[in-house]
């Protein structure tokens, strides 16, 4: 068997360890557009931060792809895919045949279409290591920084390079920040904190309308000075090589439960792949690290032979800003509960005796027990969930609850 994995991000490492969980010995090539060994996306703000270094931001060892039996292809990208001659054709003109194909080629920066923008030349993403690098060296002590999009990757920009600019402006046009995965209420604290913490400024119900070399002309008429623009408003799924196969897409290429895609022997997985979100009953895009791993994974299990289903997919994010901790998962439809102090948020979504959903903010000890009642649609009903939005802890589970778990665990 030859199986070839385009991508280099979490969903590719999963597969490749998915199949070397049963097939020990049939060669793997891996081709990936960056040049670089493995690494947590992640953590590139980190990196600016000056609170990891590169060394550490290897996703896996260095001997990660020898000790696999890995061929790379890295600095390489693939054009086409060709499902009946079963190869793939490189930019370069090589061309690389497979038994077995997964795609994992992730995501790409949405650029909106702004008057002005061709016109501004310090400008970046803030997605791969390179354009980390970039930004870095565009920057000094008082370069005046303008981020369009105060999304997740927005903000960790905005955090990582916050020491290493005069002024950032973070822009968006919701009235809140992390609109994606906040409401307005668990916004406006960790906005706070932020701006406490820092020289972030937010202007939020706004977005640049257009563009001259160094000013933004927002839609309120407002200008906003810049030196360096960084445009984090979005992503865009990877879709094209399997699209332009004839294989099925919508916003992200379809997969189903073991990430096979409509393409015989051709599977997907990560941010370029919509999954099922079982928390709202419907197919999305779920560009999260442990969604593409698990996706992955259970591509490179299937692949080899194996049999495995990935059916409990939910959306997850872990994520701090400047000391201050946030889980959230779910969706928050249904009957919602809110605690708070003015520095620790708790919500709780239930809905049909499951929880369907929460925010946590500050303390999100043992949130993990959340997370597995979402995940595995455990009834309210059947623990003591009273006790356990105040504290989780095993003691809200029945005794044979607690023995399961416990069994699993080990």
């Amino acid at each position: 068997m030859k199986y070839v994995i385009i991508g280099n991000s979490a969903a590719a490492i999963g597969c490749v360890e998915g199949i070397r969980q049963i097939d020990k010995e049939s060669p793997i090539t891996l081709i990936a557009s960056e040049p670089h060994h493995t690494y947590s996306r992640p953590l590139i703000s980190y990196l600016l931060y000056g609170h990891t270094d590169e060394q550490r931001m290897k996703y896996r060892p260095d001997s990660f792809y020898a000790d696999n039996g890995v061929e790379t292809m890295l600095g390489e990208t693939v054009t086409t895919i060709d499902p009946k001659g079963k190869t793939v054709t490189l930019e370069s003109g090589k061309v690389v045949s497979y038994d077995k194909l997964m795609v994992a080629t992730g995501s790409r920066p949405f650029v909106p279409p702004i008057e002005g923008l061709d016109k501004v030349e310090k400008k970046f993403s803030f997605m791969t290591l390179d354009d980390a690098h970039a930004l870095d060296a565009a920057l000094n002590k008082d370069s005046r920084v303008l981020i369009m999009g105060a999304g997740l990757i927005g903000l960790k920009c905005a955090e990582g390079i916050s020491d290493k600019a005069g002024s950032i402006t973070v822009v968006d046009m919701a009235d809140h920040i992390l609109p994606s995965i906040l409401e307005t209420e668990p916004a406006a604290l960790v906005q706070k904190h932020i701006e406490s913490h820092s020289q972030i400024q937010f202007i939020l119900g706004d977005a640049a309308a257009k563009f001259t070399a160094d000013t933004a002309i927002l839609k309120s008429g407002k200008e906003v000075p810049f030196d360096v623009l960084c445009i984090c408003v979005g992503v865009r799924p990877n879709t094209s090589l399997v699209a332009d196969a004839g294989g099925k897409v919508g916003r992200g290429i379809t997969v189903d439960e073991r990430s096979a895609t409509s393409l015989p022997d051709v599977y997907a997985g990560g941010d370029c792949t919509e999954c099922h979100d079982i928390t709202v009953d419907a197919n999305r895009i779920l560009a999260l690290l442990p969604n593409a791993y698990l996706q992955g994974e259970t591509a490179g299990v299937n692949m080899a032979g194996g049999d495995k289903v990935y059916d409990n997919a939910i959306p997850l994010n872990a994520i701090g800003f400047f000391g201050l901790h946030m889980l959230t998962a779910g969706s928050y439809d249904g009957e919602v509960s809110v605690e708070s102090d003015g520095e620790n948020y708790r919500l709780f979504a239930v809905k049909d005796d499951t929880l369907h959903g929460f925010i946590l903010i500050g303390d999100v000890a043992r949130a993990g027990i959340y997370t597995a009642m979402i995940r595995d649609r455990r009834p309210i009903s059947s623990v003591d969930f009273e006790l356990l939005k105040v504290k989780p802890q095993l003691m809200a589970f029945s005794r044979p609850e607690r023995d399961k778990m416990l069994a699993q665990a080990h």
